[in-house]
């Protein structure tokens, strides 16, 4: 256990240490907190199990119903495949500068047709000017159905996250993809860490949902965010769903720079002696760091990538800590 830490994770369960190791000893009974824990874990865990695997009467006619009518159509095939315009079907506030974007697919029966782990490019252009390219990954689950969803931030001399923030239903957007990322497939690695920024978290979610959603992947994840204030912690809620459900597999550190004085998570930005006591080592066979965010945290924590087919020399404080330039992948 990470006794010499004084940083802990804000989280639901409430563990008071950081460990390197995940829990792997069942927990003591006779005492009260105990049950309490056991229960309340069995009841997440349950209804996770639940969700994941759609054991109910309805989903298992609908997934049968799936199996003989062949795969889904995708919308989006890459390659040649020029960009499709999709209508704005919902806008939702998520808090004081980002939104959620729910996009309506071409027909109701599509799937995106979204890899793990990959990112669609939004275009607009303005009469007279320049056309404004900018790639997103969205939220939404790879398997669903007739629309997809973006998270985006508002930024204040960004064109494009302006242009969305100023989207109503009923408009249309451009979009194209897959861009195909960090091609994964199941235990690929023993563990992962994702080290994420603002909304550099929506890589990381995809890729943490997908392992999380087959059963057959048992792969560790350790995620970090930073973030400036508490309520900009996107998708904090799915997370902490992830980590009562999978408390073995999954741990997250959250770090602020404006925290309520109630927090009692990391503080500042993130450091190197957080990052050394939360990863996974560098020693460790089969491991990879993922890194995505703001440009100040790729030049702190990995170095920045040249372009997107080329991830450029490794430096910041992985560097520092030991690890590999084929350890780290910046998104």
């Amino acid at each position: 256990m990470f006794a010499r830490s004084a940083f802990r994770a804000a989280q639901p369960l409430k563990r008071n240490l950081l460990s390197r190791t995940y829990a792997t000893e069942p927990a003591k009974s006779g005492s009260s907190k105990t049950l309490l824990y056991t229960l309340g874990a069995a009841g997440v865990a349950g209804a996770g199990y639940w969700y994941y695997s759609g054991q109910s009467a309805g989903s298992a006619a609908a997934k049968a119903k799936d199996i003989a009518s062949g795969p889904p159509k995708k919308a989006f095939l890459g390659g040649d495949q020029g960009f499709i315009s999709l209508l704005l079907k919902d806008v939702q506030v998520i808090n004081h500068n980002t939104k959620k974007f729910i996009f309506k697919l071409p027909e109701d029966d599509q799937v995106s047709g979204m890899t793990v782990a990959s990112a669609l490019l939004t275009k607009y252009q303005n009469e007279g000017q320049k056309p404004v390219v900018r790639p997103y990954t969205p939220t939404s689950d790879e398997d669903a159905k007739g629309y997809i969803e973006l998270i985006v931030k508002k930024y204040p001399n960004g064109p494009m996250s302006t242009h969305l923030h100023d989207m109503v239903p009923g408009q249309r957007l451009d979009f194209k993809g897959p861009l195909p990322k960090y091609p994964w497939t199941p235990n690929k690695h023993d563990h992962i860490a994702l080290v994420a920024g603002g909304t550099g978290i929506t890589p990381m979610y995809q890729l943490a949902r997908a392992i999380f959603k087959n059963p057959e992947d048992k792969t560790k994840v350790t995620l970090v965010f930073g973030n400036v204030s508490e309520e900009d912690i996107l998708l904090k809620k799915e997370f902490a769903e992830l980590e009562n459900t999978y408390p073995n597999r999954f741990r997250a550190f959250y770090v602020l720079d404006n925290p309520p004085k109630e927090w009692t998570g990391a503080k500042g930005y993130i450091t190197k002696d957080l990052l050394k006591t939360v990863l996974p080592e560098p020693k460790s066979e089969n491991i990879k760091i993922f890194v995505c965010g703001p440009p100040g945290l790729y030049k702190a924590i990995s170095g920045t990538k040249v372009s997107p087919s080329d991830q450029g020399e490794l430096s910041g404080i992985l560097k520092e800590l030991g690890y590999s330039k084929d350890q780290v992948y910046k998104f």
